[in-house]
């Protein structure tokens, strides 16, 4: 779909989380913005608000048109196109943060013409006016959802273009290519020297097909800072993962019995470690039992692994490894562990907790949930787990599972021009790979998507952004 400007219709919404509060935000955008807010703002001086300069704060009331009664003494904001967030007419009401204010405020701005706005229609325009591109557009979502501060800045990155502008870095390299191939199909007899074939390759290998390939690698390597780690604790009963998780929290968040059994449901909890945050959840012991309670408990277990992206497979280093282990180890052997020999306490301390030669296990580490001991060094062997395969860096670029897919095809497909050029297959053929190759690389910053991928992104936003 090609990006075009939208229809001229006004919208408003509600910009601030409902509830009270210091401020609350009315936004206008389109091409009545500024008449619509004239009707309802009064300020003292006779100055009408088709005079007022753009992007400066203006005191005043807004009133009822029909009554003339002040709802609210307001702050408000004209901000002339295309110098606005849509690229339109845009005004922002500042009032008091009553439920009551804002909506009465909306109501007779909605009574005046505009229309309410769509989840993320805000945005929207600001993309299909060409503010932003889709990278960008998507990056608003994300701040708003950033946990921690390596998130933050992760979204923040992309907010700025990084991300846009290393895709379009790749799609100029591409063109070029493309112009090439074009340029041997219409005119055979001057191009398609062994030199010119070189040069096309080394191009598509070194300024495409590697950028893109660092591209993945960083979405694989840095994927949990954006969207987030989930951490599974198991064991069999009484192994401890209760005590283990609240250490790691730093709070007493779940029940600890020495009975056997004690945790029936799921308890989630967050954390942020080395800024990725980190959901915890501890689960029923993996064993076999006739108490239909427990069978719910441990069904729902066995759910939750194949959800978890890292299980903290929690043993009891003082007892040998029973059936129940070996058991559990078969149901999670297909995910990344990190081996918890608990209770070290009761053991010498140059102990090492048994591990079978078959057992694929990430890593492993003693502690003491009884003492709090070693969970320190846990919650950093876990961050550096599932971030060390990779080599991560601290690049702030990081696709997200969107860009990631579009990515995987772009490079498939200049993949397949590669080798299609070396094996002297025929240029029509190989311009079609760079072509899907574009139009991949497209989708990502919005040059080629279909309304259906636009209204799939901008669901997930809020009314008012």
């Amino acid at each position: 779909m090609e990006r075009k400007r939208i229809e001229p219709k006004t919208i408003a919404a509600i910009a601030t989380p409902s509830g009270r509060g210091g401020i609350g935000i009315i936004k206008i955008s389109g091409t009545e913005a500024v008449s619509i807010a004239g009707m309802i703002f009064r300020k003292a001086s006779s100055r009408c608000l088709w005079d007022f300069e753009s992007h400066r704060l203006y005191y005043g009331h807004i009133v009822n048109p029909e009554t003339g009664l002040a709802y609210d003494e307001v702050f408000l904001a004209v901000m002339r196109a295309p110098r606005s967030y849509t690229g339109e007419d845009v005004v922002e009401i500042q009032a008091h943060s009553g439920p009551a204010v804002l909506r009465s405020i909306l109501e007779t701005v909605l009574k005046l013409g505009a229309k309410p706005a769509e989840p993320g229609e805000f945005t929207k325009r600001a993309f299909l006016n060409g503010r932003i591109d889709l990278t960008q557009a998507e990056a608003v979502m994300d701040i708003i959802a950033a946990k921690t501060s390596e998130s933050l800045e992760i979204a923040a990155a992309q907010i700025r273009g990084d991300i846009g502008n290393r895709i379009e870095a790749v799609r100029e390299a591409l063109l070029g290519i493309l112009t090439g191939i074009e340029a041997a199909i219409d005119f055979p007899d001057s191009v398609g020297e062994d030199g010119d074939t070189e040069d096309l390759i080394a191009i598509l290998r070194h300024q495409v097909i590697d950028k893109l390939n660092a591209l993945v690698r960083q979405y694989e390597s840095a994927r949990f800072f954006r969207e987030g780690l989930k951490v599974l604790i198991a064991g069999k009963p009484n192994a401890g993962k209760s005590s283990l998780m609240n250490c790691l929290l730093g709070k007493d968040r779940c029940l600890v019995s020495p009975v056997p059994g004690t945790t029936r449901d799921m308890i989630e909890d967050q954390l942020d470690i080395r800024g990725i945050p980190v959901t915890f959840a501890d689960t029923a012991g993996l064993h076999e039992t006739d108490d239909p309670v427990e069978i719910l408990g441990i069904q729902k277990t066995k759910q939750a692994v194949d959800a978890a992206d890292l299980i903290l497979f929690v043993t009891d280093i003082s007892q040998t490894l029973t059936a129940d282990d070996h058991n559990l180890y078969a149901a999670i052997c297909h995910k990344k562990i990190i081996l918890a020999a608990n209770k070290s306490d009761l053991v010498p301390e140059d102990f090492q907790p048994e591990i079978p030669d078959t057992w694929n296990i990430a890593s492993a580490i003693k502690i003491s949930a009884l003492h709090n001991h070693g969970t320190a060094m846990l919650r950093e062997l876990i961050a550096e787990t599932v971030t060390a395969d990779d080599g991560y860096q601290t690049d702030t670029v990081v696709p997200n599972l969107r860009h990631k897919l579009a990515l995987d095809r772009s490079l498939e497909a200049a993949s397949a021009a590669a080798d299609g050029i070396e094996n002297g297959i025929p240029s029509e053929l190989i311009a079609i790979d760079i072509r899907d190759a574009l139009n991949a690389l497209g989708e990502i910053i919005g040059l080629s998507v279909t309304e259906d991928v636009l209204d799939q992104i901008f669901s997930r936003f809020c009314i008012g952004k």
